[in-house]
Parts: C-alpha cells; sequence; structure tokens
C-alpha cells in the first residue's frame, strides 16, 4: 500500500498539468482534510491569471521570475509584477525572491517608459523591501527612485509607489544618508502635492527627523514659506499631525546631541527660520486651542521650545 502511494506522488510531480496524475493522486493519498488541495501544475503565464491567488511555491516564483525575464509582451510583464508583489508580501517569499535572483529582475522593470509598468515593480519592491537583508540588494536603485520622484507625473501612482519604497527604505538609519541631497526636493513636493501626495512625503520626511545625523541637513533645506501653511489650524489632521510631529522630532533630535536650535548656523529661506520664527510661533500659541486633544498635546510639547 505504501509503495502505490510513493507511485502516486511521483507521477503527481513529474506530470505537470495532467488530470489523470491528479486523479491517480487523490486515489493513493485520499482526502486532504484541513488543507488547501493540490491544484495540477500551471504554466508561468497561467500563474498571472488574477483568479489564482494561491501562495506561490518556490519552483513557480522561478517560472514567473523566467517569464518576466523573457517576455515583451506589456500585459504580460504587469501582470507577472502584480502576482510577484502579491507574493512578496508574505515573509517566506521575500526570501525565495530574493534567493531566486529576483530582485533585479524585479528592478530592471522600473526602467520601463510604461509607468503602469513601472509602478507595478515599484510596489512589488515596496513589499520585498519589507526583508532587511532584500534592502541591501534594493539600496542600489534608491537614487534612480529619487529621481524618478521629482519626474514623474505629480500626484500620479507611480510617484506615490515611489514615496512609498523610499519611506520603506528609510524605516531604519541604514540607507538615509542615500536621500540628503534630495531633502529640498522632498519639502517642494510636500507643498505642490494633493493631500494624498503630502501624508506619503510627509510619512518619509518623519523617517528622516527621527535621526540625529539628518538634522542638521533638514533644517539647513530651503524651503518656501508656504511650508508654515501645514500649521494652519484647518488644515486635515492627518497632515496638520504629522507635521507636528517632524517638528518634534527635530526638537528631540537637537536635545539628545545637546544643541539649541538658536545656536546653529543656518541661511535664511531655510527650514530651521521657518520653524522657529515668530510666525510659527504664533501658530503654535493658536494650535494649543484646537479642538483636537492630540494637535493640542502636540502644540504645547514644540511651545516651551521658543
Amino acid at each position: 500500500m505504501g509503495g502505490a502511494r510513493d507511485v502516486g506522488w511521483l507521477a503527481a510531480g513529474l506530470v505537470l498539468g495532467a488530470g489523470a496524475c491528479y486523479c491517480i493522486y487523490r486515489l493513493t493519498r485520499g482526502p486532504r482534510r484541513g488543507r488547501r488541495r493540490l491544484r495540477p501544475s500551471r504554466s508561468a503565464e497561467d500563474l498571472t491569471d488574477s483568479s489564482y491567488d494561491d501562495v506561490l511555491t518556490a519552483e513557480q516564483l522561478e517560472k514567473l521570475l523566467y517569464l518576466l525575464e523573457s517576455t515583451d509582451d506589456p500585459i504580460i510583464i504587469e501582470k507577472a509584477l502584480v502576482t510577484l508583489g502579491n507574493n512578496a508580501a508574505f515573509s517566506a517569499n521575500q526570501a525565495i525572491i530574493r534567493e531566486l535572483g529576483g530582485i533585479p529582475i524585479v528592478g530592471s522593470k522600473i526602467n520601463s517608459l510604461n509607468l503602469s509598468i513601472k509602478e507595478k515593480a515599484l510596489n512589488a519592491l515596496n513589499n520585498l523591501s519589507v526583508n532587511v537583508e532584500n534592502q541591501v540588494k534594493i539600496k542600489v536603485y534608491v537614487h534612480q527612485v529619487c529621481e524618478d520622484v521629482f519626474a514623474d507625473p505629480l500626484d500620479s501612482a507611480v510617484q506615490l509607489a515611489g514615496l512609498r519604497l523610499l519611506t520603506n527604505m528609510t524605516v531604519t538609519n541604514d540607507y538615509q544618508h542615500l536621500l540628503s541631497g534630495y531633502v529640498p526636493g522632498l519639502f517642494h513636493l510636500l507643498l505642490i502635492g494633493n493631500g494624498s501626495t503630502k501624508v506619503q512625503v510627509l510619512k518619509l520626511l518623519l523617517n528622516l527627523s527621527e535621526n540625529p545625523a539628518m538634522t542638521e541637513g533638514l533644517l539647513s533645506a530651503q524651503v518656501d514659506s508656504s511650508f508654515l501653511s501645514l500649521y494652519d489650524g484647518h488644515i486635515a489632521n492627518e497632515i496638520l499631525l504629522r507635521a507636528l510631529t517632524l517638528f518634534q522630532n527635530i526638537n528631540n533630535c537637537l536635545k539628545v546631541e545637546g544643541r539649541l536650535a538658536n545656536q546653529l548656523p543656518f541661511a535664511k529661506g531655510s527650514l530651521f527660520f521657518l520653524l522657529y520664527g515668530e510666525e510659527c510661533a504664533q501658530k503654535m500659541r493658536e494650535l494649543v486651542c484646537h479642538h483636537d486633544a492630540e494637535v493640542k498635546e502636540k502644540a504645547l510639547a514644540i511651545k516651551p521650545k521658543f
């Protein structure tokens, strides 16, 4: 009886996609309770079908990566990237895709002139970047993603995808220095973008603001005076609270370094002059009376610094 089961397993593994093989498997193994039933093996293109929502095996991921590397069909490329991105949300697959050499394959697609393909590639890299070991390989794309974020259509899906990847890559201090030269551009994007863009840029700036090594670079950035409008009482809370936290983080970093803001030399027009000027001080005094308790609390924490 055990021999028959072994034969069934061997047949199921070797005869790809054969319905007869699947029947033999079921006869020799019987029903599998509490586990997902085995599907007949599928081609790489089949795996990109939106109706196929199973977590892929290493063998299937390898097929998908080969397909992504070998095809020029933009529809197939986009579907393959979506499938890889979805599977990269699972920690085990993040490691498998890296070990299969998949990160450079996905990363090469951010060069695509097709913005939809580029967006899907950035989304896949974003999910892969949750893994610290993957970040070592993804860091080579940070410079290009920064450049592209400023060149992509304003408030577009591809721009937001790039910002999300940069945000993930700056959760720790390891690669934040790679963004040092782009800080003024990020503040500019913060001011001209819509609500979604503002929130995403603020998330990225918040990561940088928690690192004392980035404080001087943030404060020295030339920032338009309209930045202070982020501290108006009528601004949406998801933006206002993050803008206040940005200020808090900078104050905290200065305290850690044992330095006072007014002891640092910064040029006029810098973020320093905006944050520590009288106009901002007045806004903090007004926010102390804000109707939202969290806004009020953050404003009170900042106000004594003046």
